[in-house]
């Protein structure tokens, strides 16, 4: 995999894709192309596919770097990726959480399954769900009841099939931040199989603020979480306690399908969930990776 010093991935402004280096942005999509790692407006999935799988494409990061930058604080940030080969969503994916859907919905009692019986129950979120930084979460009219979940998120970089959990980590590119947005109401309780509808609504998945590459953090079960709603702390939480770590995750997704680079694996939401409303503001913090807000309006 070609990474370097603080190497993260975003897209900005017009949709460009960029390499942040520092408090600057450096256009990558031009200098890979002119290389031949990949074909000029490549999107994400084709760069990720580059950078981690390509050997040309180190001359491309080498051009990227000597480029005129955009500072970042005067760029708008983007949805890092628009076009994932999958959105692979755990559920209940830590205990406490579990605990507090039992009381919020009436979840039915999973604390006696197996690992991979928890892990039967991942979902796919549609990539129209997607939703950047500083985006904005639409509440459905049909909805009674809208929750967040705030979550870590790989990004694999090269093509995993039947991997072992103790290899699984060299096939995650990066990891970046994800909302997984969910309607409790109608549709959840008493029901086992609507949460592809349920989490799947046109900006129900926010993704960002960037892709930090794994070479970035040291261990992806040793990170804090941390959510505000309103500027009030309602979300507190360490990625050791999932259930089902991301290597077992990997492991368990790659013996049933093959994962793509550029598909994004999200771990499941801490407890903390809570109800959004109109005119709510979210901002979110994974350490290591980053902070990501949005805001939330009721549909027109």
């Amino acid at each position: 995999m070609i990474t370097g010093k603080t190497m993260k991935l975003c897209r900005y402004n017009n949709g460009a894709a960029g390499l942040i280096d520092g408090d600057q942005i450096y256009p990558i999509g031009d200098a890979l192309s002119a290389t031949g790692a990949v074909r000029s407006g490549a999107s994400m999935t084709e760069i990720i596919d580059a950078l981690a799988n390509n050997p040309a494409a180190a001359a491309g990061l080498s051009a990227a770097r000597a480029g005129t930058p955009v500072a970042l604080a005067a760029a708008t940030l983007q949805a890092p990726t628009l076009n994932p080969p999958a959105i692979w969503a755990a559920a209940a994916n830590y205990r406490a959480h579990q605990a507090e859907m039992t009381i919020r919905v009436n979840a039915y009692d999973r604390s006696q399954f197996s690992a991979d019986d928890l892990m039967a129950e991942v979902f796919l979120k549609p990539q129209s769900s997607i939703v950047g930084p500083g985006g904005t979460v639409i509440l459905p009219k049909i909805a009674n009841h809208v929750d967040f979940e705030c979550e870590l998120c790989a990004v694999i970089g090269r093509p995993a099939k039947k991997v072992s959990a103790e290899n699984a980590l060299d096939y995650v590119y990066g990891y970046t931040m994800c909302w997984d947005i969910s309607i409790r109401d109608p549709w959840s309780k008493g029901r086992h199989n609507t949460r592809n509808i349920r989490k799947g609504f046109d900006t129900f998945c926010g993704v960002g603020p960037w892709i930090v590459t794994k070479d970035e953090i040291g261990e992806p079960q040793d990170l804090h979480i941390n959510v505000e709603q309103n500027g009030q702390n309602v979300m507190k939480a360490h990625t050791a306690d999932m259930i089902n770590g991301l290597r077992d995750l990997i492991r368990f997704l790659s013996s049933v399908s093959t994962l793509m680079p550029g598909t994004l694996i999200t771990t499941g939401t801490p407890a903390g969930v809570s109800k959004l409303a109109d005119g709510d503001h979210l901002k979110g913090t994974i350490s290591g990776i980053g902070t990501m807000e949005l805001n939330v309006a009721a549909e027109a």
